[in-house]
């Protein structure tokens, strides 16, 4: 076993929960800011719109309040935005992260990302994090033109020059970590923590804690 692929949102760090915080700390910023709105209707509002739109969606606040019919909402979206952004200084990976990738490293390992989303957005997130430097390379599916598949991981095998068998990735989803990964041949550990934890499915080993990660590969 040469390679470990990392996902990112809700296996190395708690994603939920910093978005929901996140949030929460924009729409408190707008009715500060003077919106006139409570904080439920602007909650469901932005909620409708996640949904609609997905999460990576650029524009929630400008189309939330333009929704709304809020006439010159830049000063909303600003304070939203600000807020938002603010939030992020309070990112941490899981408690266990930082120890556990370094045991792995000492161990020999080669140490990859490899995760759904914009590519900024997740590196922004490793480097606040402070473990951008435990991996070798980072491979996300906006820089790459395709989400998690079969074939991402078939490139992604090409560029760091490793065979299937050779390979972990350890991720909290069934349909974006592990399924892809597995029709290729990787071996799979599922992180059973965040809001995917209830999904069924099954990978090689579910760990609960991310420091039993180094006992799982020696396992494999």
């Amino acid at each position: 076993m040469k390679c470990i692929f990392f996902d990112v949102d809700n296996t190395l760090f708690p994603t939920a929960e910093f978005a929901e915080l996140a949030r929460r700390n924009a729409i408190r910023a707008m009715v500060e800011a003077g919106l006139d709105a409570s904080e439920g209707e602007l909650y469901k509002g932005l909620h409708r719109l996640i949904r609609e739109k997905g999460s990576n969606y650029s524009n929630h606040f400008d189309i939330l309040l333009k929704r709304m019919g809020v006439r010159r909402p830049a000063r909303y979206v600003a304070a939203a935005v600000a807020a938002y952004h603010n939030t992020k200084s309070s990112i941490q990976p899981y408690p266990e992260v930082p120890k556990t990738l370094m045991e792995l490293k000492k161990r020999g390992y080669r140490l990859y990302v490899a995760t759904n989303g914009d590519a900024v957005k997740q590196w922004d997130k490793l480097i606040r994090m402070g473990i951008h430097l435990f991996f070798d390379d980072v491979f996300v599916s906006g820089e790459m033109g395709e989400e998690k598949s079969p074939s991402f991981f078939r490139r992604v095998l090409a560029q760091v020059k490793a065979r299937p068998s050779e390979c972990v990735m350890v991720g909290d989803r069934m349909d974006s970590d592990i399924l892809p990964a597995q029709k290729l041949g990787i071996r799979t550990v599922r992180v059973m923590q965040g809001p995917y934890s209830r999904e069924k499915g099954k990978a090689d080993f579910r760990i609960r804690k991310f420091s039993e990660l180094p006992a799982v590969v020696r396992k494999l």
